[in-house]
């Protein structure tokens, strides 16, 4: 069982650096459980909405394989591994949940693509609402407009068929491993505009820079 220090305040503004650091040293001895926790909302997609032929679970590892016989890097195939892991518990929002989840270990480009892929995947079903499918055109001039296009295209919305071989998440494990190894935001080194900056690990990460 992992030790851990207690910081000696009970209202941030009394924090001292001795406090903060303890919280900053607490993460980094957390950080080799992140992996397992994500998996764990990956596993409950087993039984998230089946009105598809396939399980979101089942979904998702074929997306993963589609990235990988594609030939995608390892961080784009465990993107589309966990691209639906916030369908338990933010389905109107799950594109955001899993964004936030993989931005500190992916490209700014990655994290993009995950970001906007649930309002990019609305061309292949808005019409059918009366709405705009063409919703993702907002973006259009984007420098990863297209890949996010691609992205749904080719290892998203052809991911239902049940026909289609998936490789195990045992297949996928190692990767998964390793992304969330990564030191966090190193894959990104500057903050855009319209970054939240959320965590006190984000902020020390930033003011280092």
């Amino acid at each position: 069982m992992a030790s851990y220090k207690k910081v000696s305040f009970t209202r941030m503004a009394d924090g001292t650096a001795a406090d903060y650091q303890i919280v900053m040293n607490n993460t980094r001895q957390d950080r080799p459980h992140i992996a397992g926790h994500v998996l764990e909302l990956l596993e409950k997609l087993k039984t998230v909405n089946p009105s598809y032929q396939i399980t979101r679970y089942h979904h998702s590892l074929e997306s993963a394989t589609l990235a990988e016989a594609a030939g995608e890097s390892e961080e784009m195939i465990v993107a589309a591994l966990l691209h639906d892991i916030g369908d338990s518990v933010a389905p109107e929002n799950h594109s955001a949940l899993a964004a936030a989840v993989l931005q500190p270990y992916v490209s700014e480009r990655t994290h993009w693509i995950v970001l906007h892929h649930g309002l990019f995947q609305g061309y292949h079903y808005l019409h059918h609402f009366g709405k705009d499918r063409n919703l993702r055109d907002t973006f259009k001039g984007h420098e990863f407009y297209q890949a996010c296009i691609d992205f749904c295209a080719k290892y998203d919305q052809c991911a239902f068929d049940p026909a289609l071989p998936a490789k195990p998440l045992a297949h996928f494990l190692p990767m998964v491993k390793r992304l969330f190894a990564r030191e966090p935001f190193s894959a990104t080194k500057t903050a855009r505009e319209g970054r939240s900056i959320t965590s006190l690990g984000y902020a020390v990460a930033q003011a280092k820079q």
